[in-house]
C-alpha cells in the first residue's frame, strides 16, 4: 500500500475479516500509515475502513482506496477481475483449489497465508480422491511445512511457551517453529495445576464411546483449584485467573454437551474445529474414547496429527490432556496410523 498498490484481503468469514483488517490497521497506526479500504458485508466501521453494500464501490474503487475486504463471494465475480494488484486468501489451508482459482482472476499476484497442518474446511459428502485437498496441500504435496523455494515459513510464534511449542514443532513443523522469547514469561500459579508445558491427566473408564462423564469430572476438579490462581503474560504483567482463560477443547459433540452439563455455563467449551484460531492461557484437551474397540469413528478421526496440534497449540502456558490410559495401546493397520498414536504417546511421554 505505500507503493500505491491495491491489495485484496479474503478470510472464509466475516469475523475473520473483522480481526484481520483489526490487526491491518493496528499495524498501520504502528508504522504512522494512513489509508482508505473498504470492507463488503457485516457492519465494520472503523478510522481507516468502513463498510459498503454498494458493489461498484469494489469493481470501480476511487484511487485512494487501497486495501478491500470481503469473502469469496466478493472477489469471485465477473466484475472484480484485474481489480487488486495483490490478494491475500487467508486460511488458505482451507480454501480448496477451485475457490483459489475463481478467487485469483481479480489480482496480479496471490498470496496464499495459512496453516495446512492445521484443520482443513469441514465437508459433507463423498468427493474423487484429491478434491477435499486445500489449495496450500496441492502446492505442498508431501511436505509438512513449506520449502524455501516454494514460499515462506513464519517460524516464530507469539503464544506458546518453549516447552509446548517444542512439542507441536518436532510432531507437526519438522521443528522449523520457535518462541519468541518473551514467551518465556508466561507461567500459571495455582493451588493445582501450575508451571508451563504439557500434563497428562489419565482417566481410567469403560465403554465410553463420544462422550465421558469421568473425564468431566476430572476436568472440574482441576479447574475448582485452577480458577482464582494467576497467570503471567509476556510482558511479565500478572493476573487473576478467569474462566476466559481456560479452553476446554474435544473432538466429540457429545462430549461437548457432557461438558457443557458438568461444568456450567460459564466454561469455553468446544470442539477442536471451534477454537482453531483461538488462545488461551490453558487448555484441556478431553479425548473421551475408552479405547480403540470403542471408537465412534475411524481412528483417523480421533487420532488425527492435525486435530492434536490443533487443540494442543492454543495453549499460552499449560496444555492438560485427559484421556484414558487404553489410547495409548491402540492397534494400528497402517504406518500413518503409527504416526498418529505415536504422537499421543510422545505428548504423555513429553508431559511425564
Amino acid at each position: 500500500m505505500r507503493l500505491g498498490r491495491r491489495v485484496g484481503v479474503t478470510p472464509t468469514s466475516h469475523k475473520a475479516i473483522h480481526n484481520l483488517v483489526a490487526e491491518i490497521e493496528t499495524a498501520a497506526r504502528e508504522e504512522r500509515f494512513t489509508f482508505r479500504g473498504l470492507k463488503k458485508g457485516d457492519a465494520y466501521d472503523r478510522p481507516f475502513v468502513t463498510t459498503s453494500g454498494n458493489q461498484a464501490h469494489f469493481s470501480e474503487p476511487d484511487e485512494d482506496v487501497l486495501l478491500l475486504a470481503g469473502t469469496a463471494w466478493l472477489f469471485g465475480r465477473d466484475d472484480m477481475e484485474g481489480v487488486v494488484d495483490t490478494l491475500f486468501i487467508d486460511e488458505a489451508g482451507q480454501a480448496s483449489l477451485a475457490d483459489a482459482l475463481a478467487l485469483g482472476t481479480c489480482a496480479r499476484n496471490v498470496v496464499l497465508l495459512g496453516d495446512p497442518q492445521q484443520l482443513g474446511q469441514v465437508s459433507q459428502g463423498i468427493h474423487r480422491d484429491g478434491a477435499s485437498a486445500s489449495v496450500l496441500e496441492h502446492l505442498l504435496g508431501d511436505e509438512d511445512t513449506v520449502p524455501p523455494d516454494r514460499g515462506l515459513f513464519l517460524s516464530r510464534t507469539w503464544r506458546m511457551r518453549p516447552d509446548v511449542c517444542r512439542f507441536i514443532s518436532e510432531t507437526s513443523y519438522e521443528g522449523r517453529l520457535h518462541s519468541v522469547l518473551a514467551c518465556e514469561r508466561q507461567r500459571i500459579d495455582s493451588p493445582g495445576l501450575s508451571g508451563t508445558g504439557l500434563r497428562w491427566l489419565p482417566v481410567v473408564h469403560e465403554g465410553n464411546r463420544g462422550s465421558s462423564v469421568e473425564e468431566a469430572d476430572r476436568i472440574a476438579a482441576e479447574l475448582e483449584r485452577l480458577i482464582g490462581g494467576t497467570f503471567t503474560d509476556c510482558d511479565g504483567r500478572e493476573r487473576r485467573l478467569g474462566w476466559n482463560d481456560v479452553l476446554v477443547v474435544t473432538p466429540y459433540n457429545a462430549q461437548v454437551r457432557c461438558l457443557r452439563r458438568r461444568l456450567g455455563p460459564n466454561a469455553r467449551i468446544g470442539t477442536v474445529d471451534k477454537f482453531q484460531g483461538q488462545e488461551a492461557p490453558v487448555v484441556f484437551f478431553s479425548m473421551a474414547t475408552s479405547s480403540g474397540e470403542d471408537l465412534p469413528r475411524n481412528l483417523e478421526f480421533l487420532f488425527s496429527r492435525n486435530r492434536l496440534n490443533v487443540a494442543i497449540s492454543r495453549a499460552q502456558s499449560l496444555a492438560v490432556l485427559v484421556a484414558s490410559p487404553k489410547l495409548l495401546e491402540i492397534h494400528c493397520r497402517t504406518i500413518e496410523q503409527m504416526r498418529m498414536v505415536n504422537a499421543l504417546c510422545r505428548f504423555v511421554e513429553e508431559a511425564a
